[in-house]
């Protein structure tokens, strides 16, 4: 496993812009209502994403390593802005799985040690920034 991550995101005009990663791109984009042209999910989505398929993926390797099928496994993540700020105070992740509740409920335990974006969350995280100058 990589020691770091590398993301791009390159400005397409407007509120867009294209996040490449690897091999892989998806477009970020405001609805409309917010001035973009709703070409891609917004950064927040985005975001909101990033817990719901890692918390997803954390447990899928929980009930596989358990021999669990997981039937109809679905993760969502409900943001709550923090009162009139421009940032989030709370998440809320919801699992819903076709298995007994008492086994998703130790599952869901056993992914929170797993899950690499919500565990940064959790941790706290040191967020430094950086520019140059293109030449």
């Amino acid at each position: 496993m990589a020691e770091s991550l590398e993301v791009t995101a390159a400005w397409r005009g407007g509120y867009a812009a294209l996040v490449s990663a690897r091999r892989h791109e998806i477009t970020v984009d405001e609805p409309d209502y917010a001035g973009g042209e709703d070409t891609g999910m917004m950064p927040t989505e985005v975001f909101c994403a990033a817990i719901a398929s890692c918390f997803c993926l954390a447990l899928g390797h929980a009930a596989t390593q358990r021999s669990i099928d997981l039937r109809d496994l679905r993760v969502t993540v409900r943001a709550e802005r923090a009162g009139e700020e421009l940032r989030y105070g709370r998440f809320v992740v919801e699992t819903v799985a076709a298995t007994a509740e008492d086994e998703l409920a130790r599952l869901v335990e056993r992914a929170r040690r797993l899950c690499w974006v919500s565990n940064t969350l959790t941790a706290g995280v040191e967020l430094e920034y950086q520019y140059s100058m293109v030449e």
